[in-house]
């Protein structure tokens, strides 16, 4: 009986990458119309390079992407960048289709609501609460909140122990299979893997379920609280009543 369902965030809930790319892209034009000689791609370039090693949350890439380029931080530059970010990213920053559609039903069905997210506690955060999200969830876990990233197991398990769940009494809803999936697994949880967010071409995700929509995990839970198999060969088709996307 599934009675919490947990989510990720970011290419899960929010269409995160799609935020980041127009945000860089809103901060390198207004750098280089304050003084940054270099062309748009070249910066581009850079500051992803930067996220690479440092982490996609890294809070200073601006800064140390000034460093790596003129030696020194222009605050002139700097300031310009931050602002630009900052007033792409609250236009752009949405979620997928049909989520809050979805989580609405989802509490509707007496289910609790979870996030486990690696993302900094204020990061995650705000971000739900840009989109108006906080009150969705009854839970928020973050990498400040366990010191573990997933796949690693306490993410998840301080999740069930605040939602009052068992692993088999639950589902994490995820984009990164490598992470998601497999750490809910090990440890007994359903899944379901958000196809629709993404970002790595995975071809066999090893979820219970494939997600080109977020509404398809409706009947993929009543199946499963009907006494269904968790894990059953998806079928062909979208939308509310449940197709799925075939396996590969």
């Amino acid at each position: 009986m599934i009675k919490a369902v947990v989510f990720d965030v970011d290419n899960t809930l929010v269409d995160f990458m799609k935020f980041k790319r127009a945000s860089v892209d809103a901060a390198v034009d207004a750098m280089i119309d304050a003084g940054l000689d270099l062309t748009p791609d070249q910066a581009r370039k850079r500051i992803f390079e930067i996220y690479d090693t440092r982490g996609i949350e890294f809070q200073l890439v601006f800064d140390e992407f000034l460093k790596d380029i003129l030696g020194y931080v222009d605050y002139r530059i700097l300031s310009s960048g931050i602002v630009a970010y900052r007033r792409a990213r609250e236009g752009i920053l949405v979620t997928y289709p049909h989520t809050r559609m979805a989580l609405l039903r989802l509490a509707r069905m007496g289910l609790k609501l979870g996030v486990v997210s690696d993302a900094p506690r204020l990061q995650a955060w705000m971000r739900l609460a840009s989109l108006g999200m906080v009150d969705h969830f009854d839970v928020v876990v973050t990498f400040d909140d366990t010191g573990r990233r997933k796949p690693a197991p306490e993410p998840f398990r301080k999740a069930l122990e605040l939602l009052a769940a068992k692993p088999g009494e639950a589902v994490m809803v995820g984009d990164w299979a490598e992470r998601d999936i497999v750490g809910a697994k090990e440890i007994g949880m359903h899944t379901a893997f958000a196809r629709y967010g993404d970002e790595f071409g995975t071809v066999n995700s090893g979820a219970d379920i494939e997600l080109t929509d977020i509404l398809q995990l409706i009947p993929f839970i009543e199946r499963v609280n009907a006494g269904g198999r968790a894990a059953e060969k998806p079928r062909r088709g979208a939308g509310d009543d449940g197709g799925l996307r075939p396996r590969h």
